[in-house]
């Protein structure tokens, strides 16, 4: 580190929780969307949020995390392995947004999409809520967790 600079003291799993918790609202209120054209701009919203969420936690936070902690790299690996489910399934819920899929099916895509990124979030924040505790990790949070 240059002189002047100094390394930035964030609460890696307050940042997570909240994280997890506004894109938890995000989804909440496009479910409760009945406006057709409201529903479908409260769905790329949502995709663009969860998306840009996981792609920073694979591209900077996991990455710090196996490095400090070497014993969590089998979790690590099945989290990304979530990423790339969700993200299959947002891929489906964009398709059906962009070709102007009935609200019915829309719902029933944000329907699988809300289970799994329950689970997914709820195993992350137990397997690694105490290693954010203490990890060392100089980057902003919107970096790391997505622009939320």
């Amino acid at each position: 580190m240059g002189e002047g600079e100094k390394t930035r003291l964030v609460a890696w799993s307050t940042e997570l929780r909240t994280v997890h918790e506004r894109l938890r609202n995000a989804l909440r209120v496009t479910r409760e969307t009945s406006n057709v054209d409201d529903l479908l701009l409260f769905c790329h919203g949502f995709c663009a949020a969860l998306t840009g969420h996981h792609e920073g936690e694979d591209r900077e936070l996991f990455p710090a995390i196996a490095e400090q902690h070497p014993e969590l790299r089998d979790t690590l690996r099945a989290l990304q392995q979530d990423h790339s489910m969700i993200g299959h399934l947002l891929g489906g819920l964009q398709a059906a947004v962009d070709r102007s899929a009935p609200p019915a099916e829309l719902t029933n895509h944000l329907e699988g999409v809300a289970a799994i990124m329950e689970s997914h979030f709820r195993y992350e924040e137990r397997m690694l809520l105490t290693v954010l505790e203490t990890l060392r990790l100089d980057a902003h949070p919107s970096q790391v967790l997505g622009p939320l």
